[in-house]
Order: C-alpha cells, then sequence, then structure tokens
C-alpha cells in the first residue's frame, strides 16, 4: 500500500482482490487525517476537497463514511459520494430536479422506512448555515 497526504486528506493506493478473482483492483481509498474513511474518489474530487479546504465530517455519528463538510475557504457546506461534488449556501434554492428534491431510495423502500429520505422540498431555501448543511446531507444521500 503506498500513501499520500493532499492538504488535510490521506490517500491510500491498496490493491484488493475480490473472491471470485485472482487479479487485485487498485483502489483509490481517502481519509481524514484523524483516519476517518470519506470514501473511494477520483482524483477530480479529492484535489476539490483539497482546494477548497473542506473539513470533512460524518452527518450522523452512526455512519461510518464523512459525505459532508464545510469549506474554510468559501464557507459553503458541500456533500459528496465517489459520484459527484456539490456545494451549498445561504439563499440556495432547492429546484425541480435536483438531487436535493429526490432521495436515492425507492418509493417501496421509502414507504417501510420513511425516515431514511433526507430529500427538501422544491422551494426550500437555505436561510442559515443549518439549512446549507441539510442540503449537503441531501446531496451526499442522493447522490451516494
Amino acid at each position: 500500500m503506498n500513501k499520500r497526504e493532499l492538504g488535510q486528506l490521506i490517500i491510500k493506493f491498496e490493491e484488493w482482490t475480490h473472491y471470485s478473482s485472482e487479479t487485485p483492483t487498485l483502489m483509490v481509498s481517502v481519509y481524514t487525517a484523524g483516519g476517518d474513511y470519506i470514501g473511494s474518489l477520483d482524483s477530480q474530487i479529492c484535489t476539490l476537497l483539497s482546494e477548497y479546504v473542506i473539513v470533512p465530517e460524518k452527518w450522523k455519528a452512526t455512519h461510518s463514511v464523512c459525505s459532508i463538510g464545510k469549506s474554510l475557504k468559501d464557507g459553503k457546506w458541500y456533500g459528496w459520494s465517489h459520484r459527484a461534488l456539490f456545494g451549498f449556501g445561504i439563499g440556495d434554492v432547492v429546484k425541480e430536479g435536483d438531487c436535493t428534491a429526490m432521495s436515492g431510495y425507492t418509493d417501496e423502500y421509502l414507504k417501510e422506512n420513511p425516515e431514511a429520505d433526507k430529500s427538501l422540498p422544491v422551494g426550500f431555501i437555505a436561510k442559515t448555515d443549518e439549512d446549507a448543511r441539510r442540503m449537503a446531507i441531501a446531496f451526499a444521500d442522493s447522490v451516494s
């Protein structure tokens, strides 16, 4: 395993072998300086996390992955997964079709687990820093 630091991020290059294959796969895993897992992210997302000085955190204590964080550079809250990263600030509005307006779960799952739905209603406006954080959570939940 190789490792390098990018700002507050630690990037580890790890080989994983799936039980059904003899050929290892190179995984790029990203961690906080404190050892919390951020995910297997591409270099573009890692660079953005570093450039915007985003302090990653778990949005729920029971989570094992950091998928939101506040930027020390622009003051926005960011949400991400291995697929996407986006920032939210005071004054941002949830619009029709936004990831923040949709859950990443199926309707059937949400009927049985309504508490899992972190999506926000169309028209929701981030009036406070906590509202912007909620938007980051909704985005991260939707794209994960």
